[in-house]
């Protein structure tokens, strides 16, 4: 007698157990809209979050450049720290923090994911992979905080400078410098180093006639940029996570 087909409902079943039990992808949490998490987009100068506003969400980036910023009674702006792509701003509500510290404003057009705190939380508690990531980006971000802290202390203006370029062009994510879309003053620059614009200037110019950097439309940096960290004895390293 032929034999009866099997029933493909143990296979559906199995489909159904298995996808149920797919490994957490923290990119695809970051990369779509959910329970606790929104999309948000800014355009260029417009405010994600002020100082002294409620510190109730963490954002991820997953366009653009935001720059953060504190500003003092007297009304001084001071620069705090430039973020890109695949980078977290205002993690500060997870220890505590209720108002914000600084202010984060784009830009360039930016398109962040926004994670509620207690969302975070969760996931930080349930998911390895994803507070694996997570910690992994707070050592690099403390890593780079003492990195400019050495530059302050140690290098010359021209170094401090050049470093300065390197990682906002993300010079070593992929072994070459990409081009810096934002629009930053030498105000800007100069506040980020410690130095006057009229230095920035000094050396931007060098820098230029050197080949090191070329205006044009944006500012694009090259990589032999490097040679000026490498001269004499090299305080800072750029790395791959920086």
């Amino acid at each position: 007698m032929p034999r009866e087909p099997k029933s493909r409902l143990p296979a559906k079943r199995s489909a159904r157990k298995s996808g149920k039990n797919a490994p957490f992808n923290p990119l695809s949490f970051l990369n779509t809209a959910g329970l606790g998490r929104d999309i948000c987009k800014y355009s260029k100068k417009e405010i994600v979050f002020a100082q002294g506003a409620d510190a109730d969400a963490v954002f991820y980036i997953k366009k653009g450049k935001i720059k953060v910023s504190v500003i003092s009674k007297q009304g001084k702006e001071a620069i705090v720290a430039l973020l890109g792509r695949d980078e977290f701003v205002g993690e500060g509500c997870l220890i505590g923090q209720e108002k914000r510290l600084a202010t984060a404003s784009a830009m360039t057009e930016c398109e962040l994911m926004r994670v509620s705190k207690k969302e975070l939380q969760r996931v930080l508690r349930d998911e390895p992979t994803f507070s694996q990531m997570f910690v992994s980006h707070i050592l690099t971000r403390n890593a780079r905080i003492e990195e400019n802290l050495v530059d302050q202390l140690f290098n010359s203006t021209e170094k401090r400078l050049a470093r300065l370029l390197l990682l906002l062009a993300n010079f070593g994510k992929d072994g070459k410098a990409e081009p810096i879309v934002a629009k930053i003053s030498q105000e800007t620059l100069a506040e980020m180093i410690g130095t006057t614009r009229s230095r920035v200037s000094y050396f931007m110019n060098k820098f230029r006639k050197l080949g090191f950097i070329d205006y044009n439309g944006h500012l694009e940096v090259h990589n032999s940029l490097v040679g000026v960290l490498l001269a004499d004895h090299p305080r800072s390293v750029i790395t791959a996570s920086a």
